[in-house]
């Protein structure tokens, strides 16, 4: 019989919070498969961990020990060995709140029930700031219809801090694998093009307004710490052009909301790669940010280069005097509002 839905727990030298991750997973039951992909651990227990789990609860739980590949190869893996209908990725330092995991499960069996599963489960997300106990959540209440099956055509604008993330996403599986998605090794913030390749395939989709994905930040080496992301500006890179390479968006212009939603992503992403190689502010740095804007506009349409200048990007792309300033001031202020690192 097949399960229902699919974890992929990428795991890092994870042991200090892995397990906490995992037994809010195992709250799902059977109607679960957790996949724990070990990507090279060797300074700490993982290893030993997953295998643990995978012994416990064998029905459940499956323990895969590879090469380190990165973060994106971890996600490979699991979408190879998935045999859930859907699948969701979990950090090893995130959780799901189980109350809410009930819910979304006991609803997509409902749907799967009465042969409307829909291609895309979203669900809330919240930024959970453990060094202060504070905590953002990013909800989607005004551009999805709530607790019923919608398309493109339904959806309505999204805020800059609104953009589906890997935490807010439950695809079918069948969809990751039919975008032929592969995400690049060793390289960080992948989970963007995990939430962007795909979506020209999703033609259902239904929201549930549930606080569900628990994002822990504050960690001095995660990923998303500011400093951290500086020194590795150059895998940011690696990614959006890989999104400014993985779709043509003109092809979408008959699905004009889906394209306008990709477009704004799109933008993004240049945006954030502005942001942090202005942070960096080396003369090197002003070079390589010169020639992403370059790269974008030998590589796609003058409406789709068009579209990018004209929304978030073309705001951190300003060149005039102090505009540097302007533009880190800004993203200061998001920051403080949001902290979103």
């Amino acid at each position: 019989m097949q399960k229902l839905i699919t974890f992929a727990v990428p795991c890092y030298n994870s042991a200090a919070y892995m397990r906490h991750c995992i037994e809010t997973l195992l709250s799902a039951g059977e109607q679960a498969e957790i996949i724990l992909v070990d990507d090279g651990s060797t300074k700490d227990d993982t290893p030993a961990i997953c295998d643990e789990y995978a012994a416990k609860y064998p029905t459940i739980v499956k323990a895969i020990h590879q090469e380190n590949g990165g973060h994106g190869e971890g996600v490979n893996q699991g979408i190879r060995n998935a045999s859930g209908m859907y699948y969701k990725v979990v950090d090893s330092d995130d959780w799901l709140d189980t109350d809410c995991l009930q819910k979304v499960l006991a609803k997509l069996s409902a749907l799967v029930e009465r042969h409307t599963a829909p291609d895309l489960m979203i669900c809330n997300y919240v930024y959970e700031h453990v060094e202060d106990g504070t905590s953002y959540t990013v909800r989607y209440t005004n551009v999805f219809p709530e607790n019923r099956l919608f398309s493109w055509m339904h959806v309505r604008h999204f805020r800059p801090d609104q953009n589906l993330l890997m935490h807010s996403v439950i695809y079918r599986t069948e969809v990751l694998r039919q975008c032929g998605m592969v995400l690049p090794k060793h390289t960080f913030y992948v989970d963007n093009i995990f939430v962007y390749q795909p979506l020209p395939y999703v033609k259902s989709m239904y929201y549930m307004n549930l606080d569900l994905y628990r994002y822990f930040i504050g960690r001095a080496d995660q990923s998303v710490n500011e400093s951290v992301m500086v020194k590795r500006v150059d895998q940011q890179l690696r990614v959006t052009k890989h999104m400014i390479d993985c779709q043509d968006l003109d092809a979408l212009k008959d699905r004009k909301r889906l394209r306008a939603y990709m477009l704004h992503y799109l933008s993004m992403m240049m945006s954030v790669s502005d942001i942090f190689l202005l942070l960096d502010g080396t003369p090197e740095a002003y070079t390589k940010k010169k020639e992403l804007w370059n790269y974008l506009k030998e590589q796609v349409s003058p409406s789709v280069y068009r579209s990018v200048v004209l929304s978030l990007g073309g705001v951190t792309n300003m060149n005039f005097p102090g505009s540097s300033k302007v533009i880190l001031g800004g993203y200061r202020l998001a920051q403080k509002v949001v902290k979103f690192n």
